[in-house]
C-alpha cells in the first residue's frame, strides 16, 4: 500500500474504500485523500469522508487515481460491482491495493468463530482465481501478491475496550503477552514445519509499473498490526534480546514490543 501512496503527487487522488478507522494516516501520502465507509461513525475522524455504498459509488468518471481496499473486499456483498466500480472511477496513471484474509487459515477462521462471521461475507482461498476477477473487471493489470502474517491483534485487548465475547478467554482473554508468545510459536511452526498457520491473508498490488516488495515480513505487531521488514527493523535499532535469546523488537508505529523473526526463513511461503 505505502509503495503507492508515496508514487502518488499532490494533483492526484485516493480512495480508502471502505475506510472504517482509516487504512493509513493523512501523512502518509501528498494526494488528496477521500475516505469512504458505509458506516457514516467512520468519517468523525476524517476531514474528506463520504458515506456511500461501493456498489454504487457517488463519484465522477475517472475522479481518482488510486483506489486503496485494506481489508474491506471481504465484506462486500458483490465484489465484482464493486471492482467494475473502481474500474469506472479512476484514471491513468491508476493504482490499486487489495488486501483480504485467506480464508483457510487458522486466523481468518478464529477471527470469524469469535464475531459470528465478522462481517466476512466473502471467503476468498484461492489467490489466483481473485486476481483473476480484478483484473478482468478493472482493467489493471497485476502487479504483484505478499503474503501476509498474522499477529492476532483483533484479539489484543488494548483494542476491545468493550464487552468481550466469552470466547476470547479461551485463548488468553486478549493478553498482549499471550499474544507475542503465540505468534512467535506459530511462526516457529510454519518454519520446521512447513505449515501455515501463522499466515492471515494477501496484499496485491495492480496498475501503472511500481517496484512492489512481494517479499513476505513476519513482523507484525500484536497491537498495531502494522507489518515491518526484518532488514529495516534490524538497521533501526529498534532490538534487544530477551529471555532464552530470543530477540525483541520495538514496533517502529506504536512502540509495542514483538519478537522478532527473519522474513528470508519464510520466503517460499504463500
Amino acid at each position: 500500500m505505502h509503495e503507492i501512496l508515496r508514487r502518488l503527487c499532490p494533483e492526484d487522488r485516493v480512495l480508502d474504500l471502505g475506510c472504517a478507522l482509516g487504512s493509513f494516516p493523512d501523512g502518509d501520502s501528498a494526494a488528496t485523500i477521500v475516505r469512504g465507509d458505509l458506516d457514516r461513525r467512520a468519517g468523525e475522524a476524517f476531514s474528506r469522508f463520504v458515506c456511500c455504498d461501493a456498489q454504487m459509488l457517488p463519484f465522477a468518471d475517472k475522479s481518482f487515481n488510486a483506489v486503496i481496499l485494506n481489508h474491506s473486499l471481504e465484506h462486500f456483498e458483490k465484489p465484482a460491482i464493486v471492482l467494475s466500480e473502481i474500474r469506472r472511477i479512476i484514471r491513468n496513471p491508476a493504482y490499486l491495493y487489495v488486501a483480504v484474509p485467506d480464508a483457510s487459515t487458522m486466523t481468518d477462521r478464529l477471527y470469524r468463530w469469535l464475531g459470528r462471521g465478522g462481517g466476512h461475507v466473502n471467503q476468498f482461498s484461492d489467490i489466483q482465481e481473485l486476481v483473476r476477477l480484478i483484473q478482468e473487471r478493472t482493467g489493471l493489470t497485476h502487479i504483484g501478491t505478499r503474503v501476509l502474517f498474522s499477529s492476532l491483534s483483533f484479539l489484543n485487548r488494548h483494542n476491545n475496550k468493550g464487552k468481550k465475547p466469552l470466547r476470547i478467554y479461551l485463548l488468553g482473554g486478549g493478553a498482549e503477552w499471550v499474544l507475542r508468545l503465540g505468534t512467535f510459536l506459530l511462526r516457529r511452526i510454519d518454519r520446521f514445519i512447513g505449515r501455515r498457520t501463522s499466515l492471515y491473508g494477501w496484499a496485491c498490488c495492480f496498475g501503472s509499473t511500481i517496484e512492489f516488495d512481494t517479499r513476505p515480513w513476519s513482523n507484525v505487531c500484536v497491537r498495531c498490526g502494522s507489518g515491518h521488514s526484518s532488514g529495516r527493523l534490524l538497521e533501526s535499532g529498534k532490538m534487544r534480546r530477551g529471555l532464552l535469546g530470543m530477540h525483541l523488537f520495538s514496533c517502529p508505529t506504536c512502540g509495542v514490543e514483538n519478537y522478532f523473526t527473519d522474513d528470508s526463513e519464510y520466503l517460499a511461503m504463500r
